[in-house]
């Protein structure tokens, strides 16, 4: 009888122990995801997918010198009413005051492995140029990782954009930021496990 209780209190011990392993590493999957580490770049590449965070984040970073010239990445198939995202684009850029350092790079792949593919005609040539991605915070280990093994020849860093209504690290806290989180972490788990060895 002792014996079967000291079983019972081992496995309920365990459980316990397992469940706080579970929540604290919950918890700090959310930081994991983001890196944000800006180095002083020959090109900023702003990635395709949000457009308004990821933007503004290049050109605080330009203005602060990490970079001579803006590559924005636009979806070149892609309309918005009757306007393609490369108008937009254009009428974002001839309006802004670093429009002569900024560059529009057509892209047609939807993903960050065919984005990085395609990125390679527009970036500078040379010996291994520094590139400074942007990208939305979530989205930046992985688009790291990505950018390192499709598009070698490169020095990368990475810098990451924040937009509250997508995510946070407290990811568990909102509805919209754990969507992201899981969904987040379901492409960063297929790209290490599975997309990144074809």
């Amino acid at each position: 009888m002792n014996r079967e209780r000291g079983r019972r209190r081992t496995w309920v011990l365990a459980l316990v122990l397992a469940g706080g392993l579970l929540v604290v590493l919950g918890a700090r999957a959310g930081r994991f995801l983001v890196v944000d580490a800006p180095q002083p770049s020959d090109v900023i590449v702003v990635l395709a997918g949000e457009a308004y965070h990821r933007p503004q984040r290049a050109l605080q970073l330009l203005t602060q010198g990490f970079g001579q010239r803006v590559v924005l990445d636009v979806p070149s198939t892609t309309k918005i009413y009757e306007f393609t995202q490369i108008q937009l684009a254009e009428n974002y850029v001839h309006d802004l005051p670093q429009g002569a350092a900024i560059t529009i790079c057509p892209i047609q792949g939807l993903s960050t492995r065919d984005e990085a593919k395609e990125l390679k005609k527009c970036l500078p040539r040379g010996d291994e140029p520094r590139v400074l991605i942007v990208t939305s915070d979530f989205h930046t280990r992985r688009a790291l990782s990505v950018f390192r093994r499709e598009l070698p020849g490169h020095s990368y860093a990475v810098a990451a954009s924040r937009d509250e209504q997508q995510f946070g690290l407290q990811w568990w806290t909102h509805r919209q930021w754990a969507k992201t989180f899981i969904d987040e972490w379901l492409r960063l788990i297929w790209w290490e496990g599975v997309d990144k060895w074809r």
